[in-house]
């Protein structure tokens, strides 16, 4: 199985990591909707995870393969400590509250919200985002930057959110 990833991986590398990210994030929002939100059946919200889905295809995939792109080109490949640590120290101080707050505008935006609606969502939602992920992403990204080969970091990082994106799914579609 692993050689058919990496196969996989050698001809069409951002569509496999765009692919993997929408279908986790799809997971994700089953997951806060079932197991977080309680929704029932009748409750359930198919085009919300379509859509949670989506948006890990169209932009978090592709964001996150040239981010880590960018990192591994002007700060080195993994392995040493010195880069490990600035690249954790740029993604987490510069990457990631921009990332996050694009990827809650995006949420709003296909949710349909107008501008008004969006900044109050920003008020409401974005701080306890970033604080909540500054207690989870700064070790995931050290041990990913250190001792994954950039090709598998997006995969790490997907994977480990599969506990994150419940959360950031029921965090950025919840009803205040």
């Amino acid at each position: 199985m692993l050689r058919a990833y990496q196969k996989l991986l050698d001809k069409h590398f951002l569509l496999v990591q765009c692919v993997q990210t929408g279908s986790m994030m799809a997971v994700g929002d089953v997951v806060a909707q079932t197991l977080i939100e309680k929704k029932q059946n009748k409750e359930f919200e198919p085009m919300r995870t379509v859509k949670f889905g989506l948006l890990g295809v169209c932009f978090v995939g592709p964001t996150l393969t040239v981010w880590y792109r960018i990192l591994a080109k002007y700060l080195g490949k993994s392995g040493s400590s010195s880069g490990a640590l600035k690249k954790v120290a740029i993604d987490q101080i510069v990457f990631l509250p921009t990332f996050l707050a694009v990827f809650i505008a995006n949420v709003n935006l296909m949710n349909g919200k107008n501008m008004r609606d969006l900044k109050q969502e920003m008020v409401k939602t974005y701080p306890d985002v970033v604080i909540n992920s500054w207690k989870i992403w700064p070790a995931v990204q050290l041990i990913n930057f250190y001792w994954v080969p950039r090709h598998y970091q997006v995969l790490l990082v997907q994977t480990v959110a599969l506990f994150w994106n419940p959360y950031l799914s029921w965090k950025t579609q919840k009803v205040h």
